[in-house]
């Protein structure tokens, strides 16, 4: 962008975008790169699994203000968790650069906890140089309209109680609840898919949880501007106690309840004949997630496949690179307990 922007700051802005599994993060931020008037950026992704598929999206948006060097991968489930090993040296990585990025965002794993990583802003190796410009939490509208996560706490509790086969908290809503407990501002995505009553309706809920002055957008497939999501100046690190967690008096957490692999998929016939297999998979066992690429026999773009419990999409994203493996992978992420046997047997044959 402007010079003045880089100069109204004496840290350098760093945006964190969480939010829940398939809530559409990477749409945001690829929408995000493709209207930051050139402002220099550069964006950290943080993958819950072995492959970096997210990373792999937003290197194929080609602009020319967010070139590959400028995006990094860690794939180590949550950053942190790592804060020593990875988080810091690939912040200070891209801080040491000749040209030095105006703003950095940071996509979270759908499983992570925001508040940490924010605490981990005042280390005294970075504290001086970056500041948290904002937390942006993505909301999955229609799932939250569906039900997926309890409305009261204390009915979850009272039913817990009356319940033998519940001796825990769900740790999926828990997650959401602090997404939404550090945010800065909520996006509520996927509100072509909801009706104005729905919309209304979510976020009342969000307000009510958050109990402070955020902000709630409905927005259509990550359709948000950089001029929307940078810029909050909430020097988030600052203001923490603002920001109440499940696990504040936890000397640290664990994702013990998640589990991920992938697969590895042969070259399909077609499309839609993948899709059926991954809904048959998600529908007979505990999958919360599917994405990855996947190679079509006779066509010279890969195909990407994302999912999100019953709802799978897929489409021809870019051609394949001559020096690239066209080996389809696709990430499994679901609650402990898969049956990785099976679900392979039914997803790729």
């Amino acid at each position: 962008m402007t010079k003045s922007y880089a100069k109204s700051y004496a840290k350098t802005p760093c945006t964190i975008v969480t939010g829940f599994l398939g809530a559409g993060k990477t749409t945001l931020v690829r929408n995000l790169i493709e209207t930051a008037n050139g402002r220099r950026l550069a964006i950290i992704v943080n993958e819950f699994g072995d492959v970096g598929i997210d990373g792999d999206i937003l290197k194929g948006c080609g602009v020319p203000d967010c070139p590959e060097d400028r995006i990094v991968e860690l794939s180590n489930g949550c950053l942190c968790c790592t804060v020593a090993d990875d988080f810091v040296p690939a912040l200070k990585s891209l801080l040491d650069q000749k040209e030095p990025p105006e703003h950095i965002v940071i996509e979270t794993s759908g499983l992570a906890l925001p508040k940490p990583l924010v605490q981990a802003f005042n280390w005294p190796e970075i504290a001086t140089r970056v500041t948290v410009d904002g937390v942006v939490a993505v909301v999955d509208g229609p799932a939250v309209v569906a039900g997926r996560f309890a409305d009261d706490p204390e009915a979850l509790a009272a039913q817990r109680a009356a319940d033998d086969s519940l001796d825990h908290d769900n740790p999926l809503e828990e997650v959401y609840e602090d997404q939404l407990l550090c945010a800065d501002l909520v996006v509520m995505n996927k509100s072509d898919l909801m009706s104005d009553e729905e919309r209304k309706a979510v976020a009342s809920e969000i307000a009510a949880k958050v109990q402070r002055a955020v902000k709630v957008i409905a927005t259509e497939h990550g359709q948000l501007s950089a001029s929307v999501l940078l810029g909050l100046g909430a020097a988030a690190e600052d203001d923490l106690a603002a920001r109440p967690s499940h696990h504040d008096n936890e000397a640290e957490h664990d994702h013990d309840d998640f589990e991920s692999f992938v697969l590895d998929v042969p070259p399909q016939t077609s499309p839609e004949v993948l899709v059926d297999r991954i809904a048959a998979a998600v529908d007979a066992h505990d999958v919360l997630r599917v994405k990855g690429f996947v190679e079509v026999a006779g066509k010279p773009l890969r195909l990407l496949v994302q999912a999100v419990g019953s709802r799978i999409q897929h489409q021809f994203e870019r051609p394949w690179r001559a020096d690239e493996s066209r080996q389809g992978r696709l990430v499994i992420i679901g609650e402990r307990g898969l049956d990785a046997a099976a679900i392979k047997s039914v997803i790729a044959g």
